[in-house]
């Protein structure tokens, strides 16, 4: 499975609907993208506090394989989305940190 992580600072002045409108979109990726098994939206809940250096917003989507995730990334739709998200991010580009992690489930459930 690869969990895709988008992590994004927010320009200031972006209002709450505009950033639910960004996730919605994402959402509704999940009915139409094979593979694309969940989508999790939120704000940062960490008390350790400014560790993540204004990162305080985003998402994770879970996909089955590497495939499905490439997939995700070259629709349309999906880039339209993107296109918002580097639009309402500080400093464009600067203001998103995407992180991919492959997870394997080994033996007891665990990563391996």
């Amino acid at each position: 499975m690869i969990r895709h992580c988008v992590f994004i600072r927010f320009r200031s002045g972006i209002m709450a609907s505009e950033k639910a409108e960004i996730y919605r979109e994402i959402g509704a990726l999940k009915g139409r993208l094979p593979g694309l098994l969940a989508v999790h939206v939120g704000d940062n809940v960490s008390p350790e506090t400014g560790m993540d250096k204004g990162f305080a917003e985003g998402f994770i989507v879970d996909f089955d394989t590497a495939a499905a995730r490439d997939l995700y990334l070259a629709d349309p739709e999906h880039r339209k989305t993107g296109a918002k998200i580097v639009a309402a991010a500080e400093g464009g580009i600067d203001g998103i940190f995407v992180y991919d992690l492959e997870i394997r489930q080994g033996p007891g459930g665990s990563n391996a």
